[in-house]
């Protein structure tokens, strides 16, 4: 059934479809902590243009759908954090994608919780997903990211804990709404593409950067 219904999604007369997909750690432990923000930016997504996320595809929880015509795949892979790329990596390869077309979603300590940044390409930051992701594509680093803020660790505080710990009130609000904020931004790539996307959402963000790089997490 999913090779019958994902040829009208490669159709040559459709437009080139889009390959989201958001990094975490599966199960109820991991749910609502800060390294599993790229799964809770696919949920927001999926929740705003109504792609169920209800089968099991290439090791991921996945949705399919078309959004103002344009056919997208959204995946959470169910590999754990460190072998993002088990999934990633046959999913891009099963729909024949270029990496051009597959945006990956993860979290960044390096930016100011709720604050996003989109790009076309960059390196994997000390980050164990993305470092799986990468070597799956073969050390190809050309793929976009959804990077999502979520503040450094307090003081001496292990960075490990830090990112398996859930969000306080504050942060959880920050965090809210920048998943609607990117949500929107993930629905402009698809209707104007990534290069103008980024170019007017990241200079909105570097304002808002600038806001709260200096307020608690």
């Amino acid at each position: 059934m999913l090779s019958r219904l994902s040829r009208r999604y490669l159709c040559s007369a459709s437009p080139q479809p889009w390959l989201f997909v958001g990094l975490g750690n599966p199960g109820d432990k991991y749910e609502g902590t800060r390294h599993n923000i790229g799964f809770e930016m696919i949920d927001a997504f999926a929740k705003a243009v109504g792609i169920p996320m209800d089968t099991i595809h290439c090791k991921a929880v996945f949705g399919k759908g078309f959004v103002n015509g344009v056919p997208v795949f959204l995946a959470k892979p169910q590999t754990y954090m460190n072998l993002s790329g088990d999934s990633s990596g046959p999913l891009a390869a099963y729909y024949k994608l270029p990496l051009n077309r597959v945006v990956l979603f993860h979290d960044d300590m390096n930016l100011p919780c709720g604050v996003l940044r989109l790009h076309h390409k960059g390196g994997h930051g000390s980050h164990n997903g993305l470092k799986s992701v990468i070597q799956n594509f073969r050390g190809n680093t050309l793929f976009p990211r959804l990077r999502i803020g979520i503040g450094r660790p307090p003081g001496q505080m292990d960075p490990k804990a830090f990112l398996l710990q859930k969000f306080n009130a504050a942060a959880r609000a920050r965090i809210d709404a920048a998943l609607k904020e990117g949500a929107y931004a993930l629905e402009q790539v698809l209707s104007k593409g990534l290069t103008e996307t980024a170019r007017c959402f990241n200079t909105e963000q570097k304002y808002k950067h600038i806001r709260l790089q200096n307020m608690p997490t």
